[in-house]
């Protein structure tokens, strides 16, 4: 039972890193769209806050059904995104944060051999899964390769295979943040052509009504320039953050390449 509950606690404690901050900005987003919806409750046109109405929600055309618009899925889908990045963010937070923690000597004279590595190991055991602790995952495996082989070349071998497979699965990690800045422009260019279609549908009646042309036109452009503002913030976030945890690999690599692999004596004279 102690194991099982070992396995699992790990597991639950990755979860609510991963889904709390998501339930957190969908909590977010409902509370903004309803503050929205309580500032401009004005359906005159001629109010200030009417056309920022439109724009932000969709609040007075009869495209959609309110407040079931283009708009507010935007919104919904750009709070999903900024919980995903947030997520990664912190991730990237605590790899660099191992970095500091000075697992390695970092002196200049320090030799280590097969005997020296123990230590190390313990000391990085448990600081490590499948999916996070870089540094100590990379220290773990080197040493390991190296009491079992005593072969500085082939713990170079398993460091620099080790750091490639790292980054192929940080990449991974932002294949949802790249679906949603592309899912929000598209719904926008969704809002659009039924925009476009409903105008149709105005001017084919023989007697257009003008307002309701005009309200139809407006959800066509709005809901493209909401999608394209939000999808460029997303992408820009995206690309800051991933650059961040991209940084946090190298930095581990760099790390256990000058304070491990440099500092590694097999005990074995020069031919």
């Amino acid at each position: 039972m102690s194991s099982l509950q070992a396995v699992a606690r790990p597991l639950h404690n990755r979860l609510g890193e991963r889904w709390t901050p998501l339930a957190v900005a969908l909590l977010l987003c409902a509370a903004l769209i309803l503050l929205l919806t309580l500032i401009f409750n004005n359906p005159s046109p001629s109010s200030s806050g009417y056309r920022m109405g439109v724009l932000l929600v969709d609040r007075w055309t009869t495209v959609f059904p309110y407040p079931f618009t283009i708009q507010n899925l935007e919104h919904v889908i750009f709070a999903v995104g900024l919980g995903e990045l947030w997520v990664r963010w912190r991730t990237a937070r605590r790899e660099l944060a191992f970095v500091e923690q000075r697992y390695l000597p970092e002196d200049e004279h320090t030799v280590l051999q097969a005997e020296d590595l123990g230590p190390i190991r313990r000391a990085v055991s448990g600081k490590f899964d499948g999916e996070n602790g870089f540094l100590p995952s990379l220290i773990d495996l080197c040493v390991l390769q190296f009491q079992a082989s005593r072969s500085v070349d082939q713990t170079v071998s398993v460091l620099n295979s080790s750091l490639e497979l790292i980054s192929h699965r940080v990449d991974l990690r932002y294949q949802l943040s790249r679906y949603f800045s592309w899912l929000i422009p598209t719904i926008g260019f969704v809002g659009t052509v039924v925009g476009i279609a409903a105008t149709l549908s105005v001017v084919s009646s023989g007697k257009p009504d003008l307002g309701l042309l005009a309200a139809t036109l407006t959800v066509a452009f709005d809901t493209t320039i909401v999608a394209l503002i939000e999808s460029a913030i997303l992408v820009l976030l995206m690309n800051v953050v991933q650059g961040k945890e991209e940084r946090a690999v190298n930095l581990a690599g760099q790390y256990a390449l000058r304070n491990l692999i440099n500092r590694l004596y097999s005990g074995k004279a020069p031919d």
